[in-house]
């Protein structure tokens, strides 16, 4: 038994198959090294994420989520397409309801032939601030084309207010996509201000300027975006001014020279203007680079700081001295208060008003050499840097000097020294700090027409027009229309919106510089006559006839027909012109629709002005226009949307505000036409228009006390208010 188990455990089985040969173990998978596995953790760690991120990037994009971010979008005007301004690029920049915009253009996108295409490229000094009409830009296209009757120019200004080279260099890219022949570059004001400056109240500084091309690339995608636009919604960043005021945001962003962030501003705007010189010239463009100039006779300091490690013995010794100076000084001695003065700067030199107090004193006694190099040092240490310092034209020369072919230097601030009283420019030259006069803007200009003249390409300099002199500025004045009501309302302009408010209200010597130019504006208002009125008309229609095709001249005709002779429907035959030319300006619709509600074609304007905000939906006076219309129709529910998105977006905007009231007095809810009143005067204190209004609500409520208060503070902003004098008398049970 034992056996046959054994047999059959040893045996074969005939009805088996043999079994092959014993296959050989295979070994194992080999593991990943320590490399490869890295690799393969890092691509999922950054490529799956990436993936992901550019779906929804595009998902955004084909819902149509978000805004062009570039500074020249196209559009398509009778089949063929054009270049012009995209007033969302800022967006990038700023906050939505602080955002700038540049003055509209608009330009074949294929160069036609016999075209010379320049650019200007800046800020508020390029854009031609408080009038981009009368910029350096426009007086160069006219010089240019005087001189080449031949050839057509394209002088378009991209410049726009509060933006710094960070904006400017995305801006240049675009251009390089439309064959320029020519950059122009004035720029260097805003450095420090500006978006990712020191001192601003946009973007902070970060001191790689690599990091901060880095946020402006993201804040260019859709997905970027919804970021910003979720941000904004959760709440604004601190210290975000709920309103654009200018200069006047500014008043608390102090850099001193000797801070840290100060070299970070210098380094990046080094790298940008450079990279702005190189994006250009591969594009084939010439470059032509500018020194800022500035006002140093007649600006005084906006800011200034004493040393940081000033004691306070020294300070109280310090103040002492100074306060001699300033008695010395205000009682016309001016040789003892210069030696005052120098003795306070053995204490401390580095502040500001100090520097420009030794200037004046010495520009009194005719000693100018001593005044000019007070009133530098006075710029050098002002603590609110809204003027480019001597480093910032050093920047610039050097970059020109890097660059051996093609880049040609205007060296601005010097000009303007030679072309000034003793080497020192002021008023002349200046409405205010950097902003040029007409004739600050005519002297760059002529002096840029020279260095553009060799940056023009050979095809354009052999039409040059023998013996021909540049066009002097009268005849800039009598090409571009800047008449003698243009003169009134850009001093009143500068007076009332710059002037008058901090910054410029907080310098030295304010009282007695505000009263002449007070004098100086009367004088202008004097002499806009009827007469006066009658010539201008004439000048602009002889411009227009001699340059058909300008689309600001015509715009600015519009505006002046319907604002001084009355006559809407000559405004609106410019204004449709503009409209035609210009499909993409919300400015362009904005106005027609003005002008045509006040010839009564009510339809059409509503149509207007809806258009223009799907262009512009920020435009506050354009929600306001539009409010207006529904109401004047008996549709409240409409006005009040888009009175309230007026002042969402123009938080001053007072008729919105007073018109809100109304509509909510009649409905019965006087409590909340009270708030409005009370919001509106939290911007815009000195309306004398909210206070009656408030006063009319208060005394409908029974709050006679407030209401008698709210009057008088009315009649003190305006005290030829019929209205509030009127409701005052009958408060206090006055007879006539």
């Amino acid at each position: 038994m034992s056996r046959q188990r054994k047999k059959s455990r040893s045996g074969t089985n005939p009805g088996a198959a043999r079994p092959g040969p014993k296959a050989k173990p295979q070994p194992p998978a080999p593991a990943p090294t320590g490399g490869r596995l890295w690799m393969f953790r890092l691509v999922a760690a950054i490529g799956i994420p990436v993936l992901l991120l550019a779906v929804v990037e595009v998902g955004l994009r084909l819902v149509g989520y978000g805004y062009r971010p570039s500074a020249i979008v196209e559009v398509k005007i009778d089949g063929r397409t054009y270049a012009c301004d995209n007033s969302r690029f800022s967006w990038r920049f700023f906050p939505r309801h602080l955002a700038r915009e540049a003055s509209p253009y608009i330009f074949p996108k294929i160069k036609p032939s016999n075209t010379c295409r320049i650019f200007v490229l800046g800020a508020s000094a390029a854009m031609g601030v408080p009038e981009p009409a009368f910029s350096f830009g426009r007086m160069l296209h006219v010089m240019l084309a005087d001189r080449y009757p031949g050839v057509q120019f394209e002088v378009v200004n991209t410049a726009m207010a509060a933006i710094n080279s960070h904006c400017v260099l995305p801006i240049a890219r675009d251009c390089v996509r439309y064959e320029p022949d020519v950059f122009v570059v004035y720029l260097g004001n805003n450095e420090v201000t500006g978006p990712y400056g020191a001192g601003s109240v946009f973007a902070p500084l970060a001191g790689n300027l690599s990091v901060i091309r880095a946020a402006i690339a993201v804040k260019g995608t859709r997905l970027g975006q919804s970021m910003t636009d979720l941000l904004a919604a959760v709440g604004a960043r601190d210290g975000t001014p709920e309103m654009w005021r200018g200069l006047e945001m500014f008043v608390d962003k102090h850099v001193r020279a000797d801070d840290t962030g100060l070299q970070a501003v210098y380094a990046h705007f080094a790298g940008n203007l450079g990279d702005i010189v190189w994006t250009g010239r591969t594009a084939g463009a010439q470059v032509v680079l500018c020194t800022v100039a500035g006002n140093l006779k007649d600006n005084p300091p906006f800011g200034s700081q004493h040393r940081r490690d000033l004691s306070a013995a020294d300070a109280e010794r310090w103040d002492k001295t100074y306060q001699e100076g300033v008695a010395h000084e205000e009682a016309g001695r001016d040789s003892e208060a210069i030696d005052a003065y120098l003795a306070a700067t053995e204490i401390d030199g580095t502040y500001a008003d100090l520097q420009f107090r030794l200037g004046r004193c010495y520009w009194r006694m005719g000693e100018y050499e001593k005044a000019l190099e007070r009133y530098v040092n006075a710029r050098e240490a002002d603590t609110l840097r809204f003027r480019a310092d001597s480093r910032i034209n050093e920047i610039v020369r050097d970059t020109a000097a890097g660059h051996r072919d093609g880049v040609h230097l205007v060296d601005t601030a010097r000009i303007f020294e030679q072309n000034s009283p003793h080497l020192t420019p002021g008023d002349e030259l200046f409405y205010e700090h950097v902003h040029m006069n007409f004739a600050g803007n005519y002297l760059l200009a002529r002096s840029i027409l020279e260095a553009a003249e060799q940056a023009l390409p050979d095809r354009v300099r052999k039409t040059r027009a023998e013996d021909m002199e540049p066009l002097t500025e009268a005849q800039c004045a009598q090409r571009l229309a800047y008449t003698d009501v243009d003169r009134y309302k850009i001093a009143d302009k500068v007076l009332h919106d710059f002037l008058k408010r901090p910054p410029f209200s907080n310098r030295l010597y304010y009282a007695e510089h505000i009263e002449r130019i007070e004098r100086d504006v009367a004088a202008l208002r004097a002499g806009a006559t009827p007469q006066a009125i009658a010539q201008a008309a004439e000048q602009y229609r002889w411009a227009v006839e001699d340059n058909p095709n300008d689309w600001l001249l015509r715009w600015r005709y519009g505006q002046f027909l319907a604002e001084h002779v009355r006559d809407h429907r000559a405004a609106a035959e410019q204004f449709g012109w503009v409209r035609d030319h210009l499909p993409h300006s919300w400015l362009a619709h904005q106005s027609l629709a003005t002008v045509l509600g006040a010839l009564g074609n009510a339809d059409e304007a509503v149509r207007l002005y809806e258009r223009a905000l799907q262009l512009q939906p920020t435009s506050g006076r354009t929600h306001f226009f539009l409010g207006e219309q529904w109401h004047d129709r008996g549709k409240t529910d409409k006005a009040k949307k888009h009175y309230l998105q007026a002042v969402r977006w123009e938080p001053d905007c007072v008729p919105a505000y007073n018109s809100l009231a109304r509509i909510l007095a009649q409905e019965g809810k006087l409590d909340k036409a009270t708030d409005i009143c009370r919001r509106g005067l939290v911007f815009s204190p000195e309306s004398a228009v909210l206070h009656c209004t408030l006063g009319t609500l208060l005394a409908r409520q029974g709050q006679r006390t407030e209401a008698v208060e709210a009057f008088q503070t009315a009649l003190r902003h305006d005290p030829d208010s019929a209205p509030a004098r009127d409701s005052l008398r009958i408060l206090l049970g006055r007879p006539n």
